[in-house]
């Protein structure tokens, strides 16, 4: 039996980028980050951040390029894969990423991070990751649940 599974939840390095690809199809890419701790031999708390690549397409692509920002929190599920090209100076080059089957928004972050559209106003603490059902026809900015 095989399985190429990906969960991650985790944090926006940077404004996801939005691309669309001849057939109009659109494709956001997006670093996430990742924090783990842990407790070393000493008793010292250690902390280690690992940085991801994502790739999301179609409807999710556009939800994610519109809502979500630098700092913002994000689940993914997922899948990785491996590509492969030709660099400019003629090098074989390869990337591992991973490809965004579902995701879902986490609590817009406070301060700085939230969308530059948005008026920002204190928010709870702590709030439930909304789900967006991407399989319906339309999705409006009003039925989000944030």
């Amino acid at each position: 039996m095989n399985l190429n599974k990906v969960f991650i939840i985790g944090r926006l390095t940077a404004d996801p980028q939005l691309r669309t690809t001849p057939t109009g199809t659109e494709v956001a890419t997006l670093g996430v980050a990742t924090n783990r701790t842990w407790i070393d031999k000493s008793g010292q708390k250690k902390e280690e951040a690992e940085f991801h690549n994502v790739v999301v397409w179609g409807k999710q692509a556009s939800i994610v390029k519109q809502f979500l920002v630098k700092g913002s929190m994000i689940f993914i599920e997922g899948r990785l894969q491996t590509r492969s090209w030709e660099g400019k100076d003629g090098q074989p080059r390869k990337t591992t990423e991973i490809v965004a089957d579902r995701i879902q928004l986490g609590p817009r972050p406070t301060g700085g991070g939230a969308p530059r559209s948005e008026t920002r106003g204190d928010s709870p603490a702590k709030e439930e990751m909304p789900v967006i059902d991407i399989d319906s026809e339309e999705i409006k900015p009003e039925d989000l649940p944030f």
